[in-house]
């Protein structure tokens, strides 16, 4: 069919499977080094507990079947390499069959890890690695044409990233409609960038602006993606723009990368790159795509009726192979940032005078004088989830009592989380929490002590707790 192939995307899909791949090789590198904390064996909501309780039918895995830590350990490592192999081209190198093979194999195992992944994994952007991903099965290699429904596929995924978003921050927070949103975000947002604390502190009139181009962006642009080139090219680049904003902006994760390759998968390149003529697509492919296009349409009533909905909700899968997913980001804006500094004590006595020592997280705030640094598209999971701990003691209450369990242990794979530990030799006999208010400093303050942050006590998260250590009164 002549119709099915789009040879003057041939760029566009190769600079989106390659940056899929690096988003791939990042979230399972992320996960090899991470998850003993957090879900393994003795993470702090394993694994095996959760499989006895969910069955395979609601969360598919392979680790349904069997788990254990090597197992975990070895899968995500071997996703790790084969999406490294995808990045430097061997899905090219192959026949058609075996690279399409390649691509179910990074999907289903990242399946495998985000549906036993729990609150760990609760995030939009894992549902929108894997919709991306799932896709990527039927983009072809180097031996065949983009398919065109493929390459239309990937704008629906775009546009209901984008449009999503925008719908819900203007029926959500007033402060979007009123444009005074980024007067906080900046300083609230879960993890700030190193810029951030500048980008806070921009001229009010620029973050008046900022919100404007946001819901310009996000419910304007997006609707271009469907009209003729250039202007889908056009709707692509500004889409890309304001996502490169948001990384300098802030650490929101592969989110903000992963949407600039699907915004490039749109762009026509021919004017700057040629067209690539490629053999016929096989029939049984041609199928295939036909029938994946079919299937992803019928998955999509629940997500569009979602976006036209006035209880719309985000991020949220409609099936458990995440395969066509609702998306959106910071419908509430917080007008206050508050962390939770979690101290320990060596003290077997607790009273006014007694020392204790903070632990250092490696993204979230914590000293006042250190710059936040740059970690996306990395995602530090145990960062992430001290922020949403900040906003409600709900967020954290099935993980933050085995988090502190595993302090007073000096459990290694914990501390690896973390920057650093205040008892490195042996364990500290208390740990309590304590809720306090960060705010970043000005100008003038900065210049006077040297700090980016000012923070001041607001009330206790978690009182002083220990863990009965046997006969020796400990």
């Amino acid at each position: 069919m002549q119709w099915f192939t789009a040879p003057e995307y041939w760029l566009g899909r190769l600079v989106f499977q390659r940056a899929l791949a690096a988003v791939y090789f990042v979230a399972f590198t992320g996960t090899a080094l991470q998850f003993r904390a957090l879900i393994g064996e003795r993470g702090m909501l394993p694994v095996p507990q959760y499989v006895r309780r969910v069955p395979f039918r609601l969360a598919p895995s392979l680790f349904q079947l069997r788990y254990s830590d090597a197992l975990f350990a070895g899968c995500a490592w071997s996703g790790a390499a084969l999406s490294a192999a995808v990045l430097a081209g061997a899905a090219d190198a192959v026949p058609l069959p075996a690279a399409m093979a390649m691509w179910v194999v990074l999907w289903g195992l990242y399946l495998s890890i985000v549906n036993v992944g729990q609150t760990w994994y609760a995030f939009g952007w894992e549902s929108l690695l894997l919709e991306a991903g799932f896709l990527a099965v039927f983009l072809g290699n180097s031996q065949v044409g983009p398919p065109l429904l493929v390459m239309w596929l990937l704008r629906w995924v775009l546009f209901r990233v984008e449009f999503g978003a925008g719908l819900i921050k203007m029926r959500g927070d007033p402060c979007w409609r009123k444009l005074t949103c980024l007067d906080y975000h900046h300083e609230t947002q879960p993890m700030p960038g190193p810029l951030s604390w500048f980008f806070h502190h921009l001229p009010t009139p620029l973050h008046r602006v900022e919100c404007a181009a946001n819901h310009l962006a996000q419910l304007l642009v997006p609707v271009l993606l469907f009209t003729p080139q250039p202007v889908a090219s056009v709707a692509a680049g500004i889409i890309a723009a304001t996502q490169l904003w948001l990384v300098l902006s802030g650490n929101f994760s592969w989110l903000n990368w992963l949407t600039i390759a699907l915004a490039l998968s749109a762009v026509d390149f021919s004017a700057v790159a040629g067209t690539r003529s490629s053999p016929p697509s096989p029939l049984w492919f041609e199928i295939t795509v036909c029938a994946l296009t079919a299937g992803v349409l019928w998955l999509s009533y629940r997500p569009a009726r979602n976006l036209l909905s006035r209880r719309q909700v985000m991020n949220t899968s409609f099936d458990v192979l995440h395969l066509v997913n609702a998306y959106g980001a910071f419908g509430s804006v917080s007008r206050v940032r508050l962390e939770v500094a979690v101290e320990g004590t060596s003290s077997r006595g607790l009273g006014p005078d007694t020392v204790w020592r903070e632990y250092a997280f490696k993204g979230k705030p914590g000293e006042l004088g250190r710059l936040p640094r740059q970690f996306a598209p990395y995602h530090l999971r145990l960062d992430w989830l001290m922020w949403f701990a900040g906003l409600s003691p709900g967020y954290a209450r099935p993980w933050f009592g085995p988090f502190v369990e595993r302090l007073l242990e000096n459990d290694p794979a914990t501390l690896r989380l973390l920057r650093h530990n205040p008892f490195p030799d042996r364990p500290p006999h208390h740990v309590r929490a304590r809720i306090y208010r960060y705010r970043y400093t000005t100008w003038r303050e900065l210049r006077q002590s040297g700090q980016w942050w000012h923070r001041t006590l607001v009330r206790e998260f978690l009182p002083p707790t220990r863990l009965e250590r046997g006969d020796d009164g400990a």
